[in-house]
């Protein structure tokens, strides 16, 4: 969420982020909005006090015997009572007509975000590793049949874009997930979580998934699921016109609808919502292993062969709160945490910096790290590592009260990434491993996890 008064001192530096979004300008007609609302605001606020002073006023000209004055006052008393909730009810709607607006527009890109409208504007980084021939490689799906992939059975059972896992691949992705969250933990730092994988709406608000991207969700009614989509979610092609669902939202936000969580980061990220944190706390960072459910409303025809898109996936997920000084180098030190798994693994990667286009709308900075598939000849997005800037905890209403202060707080940074999507390491373990038998090697790393097992072999 943007800060209103950030906008109104300086309206050209918000219309010119704005744009890098490839959005057009929206200062004008927020800050007409917002002047609406705060005269709403005023007027209310003098009725109120000329209530006050009139209610006060009868006891004195009543003690003084005057009931001429009396009546005329009681007289003013009953027409701004009558007034008022009229004026109350204008009033609130202006307020939430700027907060609707304010919701529907993404974070501003920082300013070494590359320009760019999609993904063939974004900027390579870094590389590492090899690649490994694409000549005569399979890709998972054939190799991973063999081996416990099951798609067919997932078809029957649940539909498209599932799948079962069994026997040896279904040790290898449990494996990598755990080599995952003991390496974050150990090595970098990370509290381990075990979150709820069901969450109301406040918490998907706070992270932004709702109200823009309720298509994307599946969401628990009456106990069954229902993707967002058939609930009269907003068009994802419309960049702006979310006003009316996000009024709307505003009146269910502490109801008893659930959701499947996207993404771990819902649940980790609302850890400090509504909390004020002491600074000596900061940096705060929390990981977690959960099942992610996604109805990729917005991926039709894409990727609809093997485990690249599901509907369901597991994702180890890195979230850290800091401090607005600290929140750079954090991004970093997440990145690195992610690629420090990709490494250790032997498996190539490049560090994509995404440009202003293609970010996710939470994001001011974002790292995309994409891994090698030699079974596609091209490499695939792995890992998202995102600084959000104060933008999140500004909807969740998480702050930080700086050392040494008794009073003021201000906003904490919020930073989200994958570390890594294990269903995306598991296809490119099989395919940057595997052999001409049929098998595939087990990175030396991951052997522990595995019981000191150096191959998986296929059984089917």
């Amino acid at each position: 969420m943007h800060d209103i008064r950030l906008i109104r001192d300086n309206p050209e530096a918000f219309d010119a982020a704005l744009a890098r979004r490839g959005l057009a300008a929206q200062s004008a007609s927020l800050l007409a909005a917002d002047a609406t609302a705060r005269g709403l605001t005023t007027r209310l606020q003098d009725l109120l006090a000329e209530r006050n002073e009139a209610s006060k006023a009868i006891g004195a000209a009543k003690a003084a015997r005057d009931e001429i004055k009396a009546e005329m006052l009681m007289a003013r008393v009953a027409e701004l009572k009558a007034a008022i909730p009229a004026l109350e009810e204008e009033q609130k709607a202006a307020a939430e007509a700027v907060a609707a607006t304010l919701a529907a527009l993404p974070n501003a890109p920082e300013a070494d975000v590359p320009e760019g409208a999609d993904e063939d504007d974004n900027v390579e980084v870094k590389r590492w590793g090899n690649p490994r021939s694409a000549e005569g490689a399979r890709d998972h799906v054939d190799l991973g049949a063999p081996l416990g992939l099951d798609f067919e059975s997932a078809q029957v059972v649940s539909g498209a874009r599932f799948a079962y896992l069994r026997g040896p691949v279904a040790r290898l992705s449990r494996a990598l997930g755990q080599f995952m969250l003991d390496t974050h933990t150990t090595r970098f730092g990370y509290e381990e979580v075990a979150p709820p994988v069901l969450v109301r709406d406040h918490a998907l608000f706070g992270t932004a998934q709702l109200p823009k991207f309720e298509a994307d969700l599946f969401a628990a009614v009456g106990g069954e699921l229902t993707a967002g989509a058939e609930m009269g979610a907003v068009d994802q092609s419309d960049r702006f016109e979310v006003q009316a669902a996000y009024a709307g939202l505003r009146s269910r936000l502490n109801n008893e609808r659930r959701w499947l969580i996207p993404t771990a980061e819902v649940s980790l990220t609302n850890l400090v919502r509504e909390k004020i944190l002491a600074e000596e706390e900061l940096p705060l960072r929390f990981t977690a292993l959960t099942p992610c459910f996604r109805s990729e409303a917005g991926a039709a025809g894409k990727d609809t062969r093997g485990l690249i898109r599901q509907h369901q996936f597991d994702k180890v997920e890195l979230v850290s709160i800091t401090t607005p000084e600290q929140s750079d180098a954090e991004h970093a030190r997440m990145t690195a945490a992610a690629e420090f798994i990709l490494e250790s693994l032997d498996l190539p990667y490049r560090r994509m910096l995404l440009c202003s286009g293609d970010m996710g709308f939470s994001a001011r900075r974002t790292f995309d790290l994409e891994v090698w598939l030699p079974g596609q000849a091209r490499y695939r997005e792995i890992s998202s590592c995102s600084n959000c800037g104060d933008f999140q905890a500004r909807r969740m209403d998480a702050r930080f009260r700086s050392t040494g202060q008794q009073k003021g707080t201000r906003f904490a940074h919020t930073l989200n990434g994958s570390g890594l999507a294990v269903g995306r390491t598991l296809v490119a373990v099989l395919e940057n491993w595997q052999r001409a038998d049929g098998a595939v090697e087990i990175p030396p790393a991951l052997r522990p996890w595995m019981g000191g097992v150096e191959a998986i072999t296929p059984v089917r």
